[in-house]
């Protein structure tokens, strides 16, 4: 009989085949840095050579490799029910169902950057990946907060590396030709922002959607999953919008009255460079406000999906035995003397494996 590779590591977990040693036990670790090794060794390349066939590879590898490596780690967390292939599948397919589906629903509805586009960006976006994995968790045989929280961030992180892989490509191409350089800061900068992003936002929803789920065993819409997409949306939408958030505190906390009357006739006014300074200090503050809010919900619904999926042990039979012995001890109880003795040298211990030696017995 076959056996995939899921299975048989798992199936080698549970022999006690386990792999020993904290090298051994991140393979999501060794899959970033030699992807990481791959990606600089092929920058430093195409730089010695001018080669322009190797561009496609820095795009790539610079756009998959940390999505793909914290795909990998959150698999390592999954039930057996979320297997590689689902994994797979739920990358792919839902990063470019995402893509596709903003684009469109953007272009459609979204013209000019402002508030309410921004709005709109963190809406469409945060929806369509919910469509994505709706349609590909629709047959699961069950649904745990834990297996949701991972196929969430499946999707978005597949999301990501599509879209940092467009990002990049654009960035190529700068007003004096063909820049290598723009496009190797902007895959660097992708890659930090990327764990703070779609994978975070849309775990956060996936965990609901399943937690929804699996008190009647179907996906549903209902008050809480609706009320946590508008949460990761205002999540996204103040992420896209940090850099005009920052532009207007900047300007109401140092600007002149010449700058903003420069602004009311729609010009755009000379800045200083304290301004400047301001104005990327506000800027990294909002992104890290925004991350650090998104990490703190996510760790509150990962300690609550892995407390509730955990089995509630009963109390332990050595702590019941001992609260017996103890009734035992009081003068005139019926098993004072030497049948206490007997009753701890019966006690199994928690998991059943054998008897407690008898006091005394060394």
């Amino acid at each position: 009989m076959t056996q995939t590779l899921p299975e048989a590591v798992r199936g080698a977990a549970g022999t006690g085949a386990e792999p020993r040693g904290w090298w051994s036990r991140r393979p999501w670790l060794h899959m970033f840095l030699g992807g990481l090794g791959s990606w600089v060794a092929t920058v430093v390349v195409t730089f010695a050579t001018g080669n322009a066939n190797l561009v496609p590879t820095i795009i790539l590898l610079g756009s998959f490799l940390v999505p793909v490596a914290f795909v990998t780690y959150a698999f390592g967390h999954a039930d057996h029910v979320v297997t590689a292939q689902r994994i797979f599948t739920a990358f792919v397919y839902g990063g470019v169902l995402g893509v596709l589906g903003a684009s469109v629903l953007e272009a459609a509805f979204l013209r000019q950057p402002s508030g309410p586009a921004y709005a709109g960006v963190g809406l469409i976006e945060e929806a369509v990946k919910l469509a994505a994995l709706w349609l590909l968790a629709r047959r699961l045989p069950r649904y745990t907060m834990r297996d949701g929280i991972v196929l969430g961030a499946a999707v978005g992180f597949g999301f990501a590396a599509f879209e940092s892989a467009g990002y990049a490509f654009n960035a190529l191409f700068t007003a004096g030709g063909p820049s290598l350089l723009s496009l190797v800061e902007t895959e660097v900068l992708r890659g930090i922002l990327t764990p703070v992003g779609h994978g975070l936002w849309t775990a956060i929803l996936g965990g609901t959607l399943f937690r929804v789920a699996a008190d009647r065993g179907r996906l549903r819409l209902s008050r809480r999953v609706l009320g946590t997409y508008l949460l990761v949306a205002v999540l996204h939408g103040l992420w896209d919008a940090s850099r005009s958030i920052a532009g207007w505190l900047t300007l109401v906390l140092t600007g002149t009255h010449v700058q903003w009357l420069l602004i009311r006739v729609g010009r755009a006014p000379e800045v200083t460079p304290t301004q400047v300074h301001l104005f990327t200090l506000l800027s990294w503050g909002l992104l890290a406000l925004d991350a650090l809010l998104g990490v703190v919900i996510l760790r509150r619904r990962w300690r609550r999906a892995t407390t509730g999926d955990r089995p509630r042990t009963p109390a332990p039979p050595m702590l019941v035995t001992a609260v017996v012995s103890g009734a035992d001890s009081f003068p005139g109880h019926p098993g004072r003397g030497p049948e206490a003795t007997g009753a701890w040298s019966s006690c199994p211990d928690r998991q059943g494996r054998g008897r407690l030696p008898a006091p005394g017995s060394g």
